[in-house]
């Protein structure tokens, strides 16, 4: 049986070869668009200021570029030989194409180029896309932060991963 027209639209566009794009510093003008992707793929976004707070601290503040459109963006903070991936997100409508793992690829890069010999994450329990993309990236559960995320009904904890980087 053939799939409906609409159906085989959307498989085309699927199958088709994803969008050119770079990944490259975070510029404070950016900072809106991230704080809009952030607003659409999360309940509790961070604000546009800790966006500006993480440039101005010297946090290593990357977005993926589609050239009219920011695709996604990742914060990490590195120093005494450790990182800390402290946020990572792709617009809703990019998720689920590989953009995200390309994204934390170049976080694992850019700690290692600084010196870290392992990398740290949260991850919601209630997000098992993201908590089965950093296992397969080679990061591992090591604990767990109580009451570390803000939820619907009070608080969610966080499960913290690791990965070395040796």
């Amino acid at each position: 049986m053939a799939a409906p027209a609409g159906a085989a639209a959307e498989l085309n566009v699927a199958a088709r070869p994803d969008i050119a794009s770079q990944v490259r510093p975070m510029r404070q003008q950016d900072v809106d668009a991230v704080a809009d992707i952030e607003k659409r793929a999360y309940p509790f976004p961070w604000t546009p200021g800790i966006f500006r707070d993480c440039l101005r601290a010297g946090h290593q503040c990357w977005v993926l570029d589609a050239g009219d459109r920011l695709m996604g963006y990742a914060v990490l903070s590195t120093g005494a030989g450790e990182a800390h991936l402290l946020n990572i997100c792709i617009a809703p409508e990019y998720q689920g194409r590989g953009h995200g793992r390309r994204l934390l690829r170049r976080m694992v890069d850019l700690a290692r180029w600084h010196g870290a010999q392992r990398i740290f994450l949260e991850v919601r329990p209630s997000n098992p896309r993201a908590y089965a993309l950093y296992q397969d990236e080679g990061f591992n559960e090591i604990g767990q932060r109580p009451n570390y995320y803000p939820a619907e009904k009070g608080r969610e904890d966080a499960i913290v991963m690791a990965r070395e980087l040796l």
